[in-house]
């Protein structure tokens, strides 16, 4: 299996912020929630509030959100997702992601690969457990995947390292170039 991080890897851009800044277009209202969320990054940049801190505070607009659209979303985001991936994809690729599951599923399903990301609550925000990030997504893939190896992996960010070492061969993503990652 050939495991892949989703924002920046495969998909360029982050699939979070492009998600928040679909739906301020479609409720200019969730701008209201920006002081807060700007507030919490500098927070969270202080060291005081840890990144899931943060990232529950930032997706609190979810609470305001009565129709998630992500159908329409990714019908204007699936094309982000970058050409070199597309062209290697396999049946039993892995996506796993710091990114909510509940925005990534509609596209994980369209590509028809599987996913683990983090798991919050697409109402308020809520994440149930810890992060996807680092660690955590090394202790999620042993869970679920078992005795399963990775052939393959790729991140455009040294947090995934844990991951890296359980992978035969892994591959740091910059834009659309791909270099061994030693």
């Amino acid at each position: 299996m050939n495991v892949y991080d989703f924002d920046k890897t495969i998909y360029d851009g982050d699939a979070s912020l492009d998600f928040w800044r679909y739906k301020v277009r479609k409720e200019p209202l969730l701008l209201g929630y920006l002081p807060y969320q700007v507030f919490s990054a500098f927070l969270f940049k202080a060291k005081i509030i840890s990144r899931k801190e943060f990232k529950q505070r930032f997706f609190i607009f979810l609470r305001s959100i009565h129709n998630l659209d992500l159908s329409n979303f990714w019908d204007q985001h699936q094309s982000k997702i970058k050409p070199w991936y597309l062209k290697q994809k396999q049946p039993d690729d892995l996506i796993i992601s710091a990114s909510p599951e509940f925005i990534l599923k509609e596209m994980t399903d369209r590509l028809q690969i599987s996913l683990i990301g983090t798991k919050m609550n697409p109402k308020t925000g809520k994440i149930t457990g810890e992060n996807c990030r680092g660690e955590e997504k090394v202790l999620r893939f042993k869970k679920q995947y078992q005795d399963a190896s990775i052939n393959q992996f790729y991140s455009d960010n040294q947090s995934d390292t844990p991951l890296k070492l359980l992978a035969k061969e892994s591959f740091l993503v910059k834009k659309d170039q791909l270099s061994p990652w030693s």
